[in-house]
């Protein structure tokens, strides 16, 4: 399967010296006239709604006012030019690990540096790239491109049939999930003159030959979902406009997506229609020579991994019992699709790997014949590899470094050599090529960015109210005092099966390098609680629609527990989350804010009551329940921290973060729980990135910047 095909499918599992000084209050926004939103029957008075006007000229004057007040408070600190310098130091570095994608001989990377602040994409050849030191070509220049065509061009990959030298370049404007699809000569290294182009939306496309593309876009209001994603799937021939596509699938508007999967391997050429009616469950339709579609009968909630010659391989969410099989949720299965067709996957249906009680499936990577299966084991990576045998498939633990996480970065279905990278809290990352007999190469190593001979790292477990154990990791200076006077950082996220693994200094994804935090005495703790996927989909499944507070309530026991072990006490605890790891921070601040003395609050969902009204929040109904239907409007009422705001007496300060460019989360809900508390007197600081979508920054400058604006604010918080 192609590249961008897999990332594709990992979708749908699709998706921060004046501590004491008071802050510079704006003007409280006027409620408008009092207008109203219907939810689930019930008419509720919500005189913020003026503030989901995005681009709204009152609602951006709002922002600006706030952004400069809340600039005043961190960016004057005389702290922050040095921890920004320090952030955008090892984001500019020039001795980075340089993470690429296969192409059989090749190796394709986009790199981004103080020169290249946009990024270039560039390539060279396998054996080049595994000596740790390969001679570069440039491909695309993205500045340049920018520059030339006078856009603010964010590079957002590339769709590749590579056997015909053929990209769709993915580009977005500012940085949003909305892009705009180029064809790209990969051999002449310009776009094509002529060639297939698609003009902005959210939207997805896969090669099915040279002259065939096949695509998910909008053509028109009735052709887009609930969750503002496309509905149709068409083939689109060469020299024919794209509203002339041959429809060959529409899915219905409450769908979360629908998109086109083809898998181009020597073995063999697959396309499918991926329909998902939400992020776990999904139908897989196989496209016949005739242009129909055949249905797959595999569970609905299965996920695709690829395909190996005529086996289509998967991984489970839910027991699967075919025949009188019977194979466990958690497992990766394969079996021959000319059986799914006929409707006897019992014929063939083998298992890869099962897991135990504390292991779970973090990724699975097919490459020439065989099967790479990276594992967590009590959080901790381990990485398999699996070969078909006569009576199935035979595993074989391959020999890696312990106690951090494992990522496979780089496979081919031409080869059975994959690069995996390695990483810790403490430990920088390392990239290994993994070779077909076993053997283990070091590639490159990341130099330390910080002096970690002073720090240890622990695993610890606290008591959940349900007595659940809930495992979370602790970095701290080794001579540390349990004194109860630690400044303390707690991260999560809990949701949509996403682990959050150990990283070197980085708690997870967009969450701001650690470095200066931790050098000027603080402590990390990342907590795994349930809804993430740390221990396999049953973790993820307890924490969802009505069981969502299960997720919360793992949250306050960590946090609880370094406070009673004598790590911290609430004047010196904070807690950061981003996106659904938002909503997990409003959760804290309205149910246990005497907890905290800080809190960010990133690109958050807060709302619950509306989530489901605004850009992607549709296809998110499986993760939180659907508000429209009064069952379900019950319990997220019980939960939703926009609602429950001005239930407690007293608050910390928090900081939110945002962008306007977010069109996956929408930058409402921050805006709106932020104004609620200025209408209950609760101070607050408040910053909008005006780009970068839901990263919340569009290059590595933006990306220092937001970094220090959070860290500043927890050393006024938590060390002043």
């Amino acid at each position: 399967m192609s590249h961008s095909s897999l990332m594709l499918v990992a979708f749908t599992a699709v998706i921060l010296t004046a501590c004491d000084r008071p802050p510079r209050e704006t003007e409280s926004p006027e409620p408008m006239e009092a207008e109203v939103m219907e939810d689930a029957g019930a008419m509720t008075p919500d005189p913020y709604l003026w503030l989901e006007d995005v681009l709204g000229e009152k609602a951006l004057e709002w922002v600006r006012a706030e952004n400069d007040r809340t600039l005043g408070v961190l960016a004057s600190d005389p702290r922050f030019e040095m921890v920004e310098n320090r952030a955008l130091g090892i984001y500019n570095a020039t001795d980075k690990i340089v993470y690429a994608e296969r192409s059989g001989d090749e190796m394709h990377n986009f790199w981004r540096d103080e020169t290249n602040v946009r990024g270039v994409w560039r390539k060279t050849s396998v054996e080049a790239y595994a000596s740790g030191s390969p001679l570069w070509e440039t491909v695309l220049d993205v500045d340049a491109l920018a520059e030339a065509e006078g856009r603010n061009w964010v590079y957002k990959g590339r769709d590749c049939l590579m056997s015909a030298g053929r990209c769709m370049v993915r580009l977005s404007d500012g940085g949003t999930d909305s892009v705009v699809l180029r064809e790209f000569d990969v051999s002449n290294r310009r776009f094509v003159e002529g060639g297939f182009e698609s003009p902005n939306a959210k939207q997805w496309v896969n090669w099915l030959d040279a002259d065939t593309l096949m695509i998910a876009t909008g053509f028109g209001p009735d052709t887009i979902n609930t969750s503002g994603y496309p509905r149709q799937v068409r083939l689109w021939d060469r020299g024919t406009p794209l509203a002339d596509a041959r429809l060959i699938f529409e899915g219905p508007e409450t769908d979360a997506f629908e998109f086109p999967l083809v898998s181009h391997r020597d073995d063999g050429t697959h396309a499918l229609v991926l329909q998902g009616p939400d992020f776990f469950t999904q139908t897989l339709r196989l496209l016949n020579t005739d242009g129909t579609l055949t249905v797959l009968p595999l569970p609905r909630d299965v996920s695709l991994q690829g395909f190996m010659g005529d086996h289509l391989i998967a991984s489970l969410r839910s027991d699967w019992m075919p025949g009188d099989s019977n194979f466990p949720a958690g497992s990766v299965v394969s079996v021959l699709l000319q059986d799914l067709v006929a409707g006897t996957p019992e014929a063939s249906l083998k298992n890869v790997y099962a897991p135990d009680a504390v292991s779970s499936v973090e990724s699975v990577t097919v490459s020439r014949d065989r099967i790479y299966i990276a594992l967590l084991s009590n959080v901790t990576g381990k990485l398999l590899a699996a070969s078909s045998t006569d009576t199935g498939w035979a595993l074989t633990e391959i020999t890696m470094p312990e106690n951090g996480s494992l990522n496979v970065r780089a496979s081919d279905d031409t080869a059975n050599d994959v690069f995996v990278s390695f990483e810790s809290y403490l430990q920088p990352e390392s990239l290994y090529r993994v070779m077909e007999d076993g053997e283990v190469l070091l590639v490159q190593a990341l130099p330390e960015r910080f002096d970690a001979d002073g720090f240890v790292t622990e695993q610890k477990f606290a008591v959940s109210t349900d007595r659940t154990k809930i495992p979370y990791f602790l970095v701290r200076a080794k001579d540390l005092e349990f004194d109860g006077q630690r400044p303390t950082l707690l991260y999560a996220y809990g949701g949509f099966e996403q682990s959050s693994t150990p990283g070197y200094t980085f708690p997870i994804g967009n969450s701001p390098n650690m470095t200066s935090w931790l050098e000027a005495g603080g402590t990390l703790v990342v907590a795994n609680i349930r809804g993430g996927g740390e221990f396999g989909p049953k973790w993820h499944q307890a924490a969802l629609k009505e069981n969502r507070q299960v997720a919360f309530d793992d949250m306050i026991a960590v946090a609880e527990d370094l406070v009673e072990t004598g790590l911290t006490n609430p004047r010196r605890l904070g807690a950061m989350g981003r996106s659904n790891g938002g909503l997990l921070m409003g959760a804290m601040l309205t149910q246990r804010p005497e907890l905290f003395n800080a809190i960010v609050i990133g690109v958050p969902l807060l709302d619950m009551l509306r989530y489901h009204k605004l850009l992607a929040g549709a296809s998110w109904i499986a993760e939180y329940g659907n508000p429209d239907l009064p069952e379900e409007a019950g319990f997220i009422s019980d939960w939703s921290p926009y609602q429950k705001m001005g239930e407690k007496g007293a608050y910390p300060e928090v900081l939110f973060y945002s962008s306007t460019r977010d069109d996956r989360v929408h930058p409402g809900h921050g805006r709106k729980m932020a104004a609620r508390m200025r209408e209950l007197g609760h101070s607050f600081l408040y910053y909008e990135n005006i780009e970068g979508g839901h990263a919340g920054s569009s290059d590595l400058k933006q990306r220092a910047f937001m970094d220090s604006l959070q860290i500043v604010y927890l050393m006024q918080k938590l060390m002043d």
